[in-house]
């Protein structure tokens, strides 16, 4: 059942950051140094990461998405993954690498460059609003090689 509105939207889970990367990812969510993760802190990257995916995939796509893309959760682990671990010594090139792949892809989304495989709401066309495609053609050429031999 879709959310009955954005603030109930969160694409990911403590759980999908542990099935993705597994137990050892949480660590950037250690706030008090005692080796458990902040479940508070956790919620709150990932409710932030949600809010900052509707704000691209929304240029595209009417929100709150009814059946969202298993993508969007792989996005939303690395956006709030990166923002736990903000500047400190848990930082690592990995996390910012995926980070800044997310933000890539969700800017094509957002340009029409990358589409989002939704399954379409009951009675809307499917390809109303989407990038159309690229078609090439034209008359027959005036001067060809073949028109040309010989001058």
């Amino acid at each position: 059942m879709a959310p009955t509105n954005f603030e109930d939207t969160m694409y990911a889970s403590q759980d999908d950051i542990i099935t993705l990367y597994t137990a050892d990812a949480l660590v950037v969510a250690d706030r008090d140094g005692d080796g458990v993760p902040d479940d508070a802190a956790i919620t709150r990257a990932l409710r932030s990461a949600s809010a900052e995916i509707d704000g691209y995939v929304g240029v595209r796509y009417d929100l709150p998405l009814a059946d969202p893309h298993d993508i969007l959760t792989q996005y939303c682990v690395d956006i709030a993954l990166y923002r736990l671990a903000g500047s400190s010594s848990t930082m690592t090139e990995e996390l910012r690498q995926r980070y800044e792949d997310a933000m890539a892809a969700l800017k094509r989304i957002a340009k029409g460059e990358m589409r989002l495989t939704i399954a379409p709401v009951a009675g809307e066309d499917p390809d109303d609003g989407g990038p159309n495609p690229l078609t090439i053609g034209g008359p027959a050429r005036l001067f060809s090689r073949d028109k040309m031999r010989g001058l």
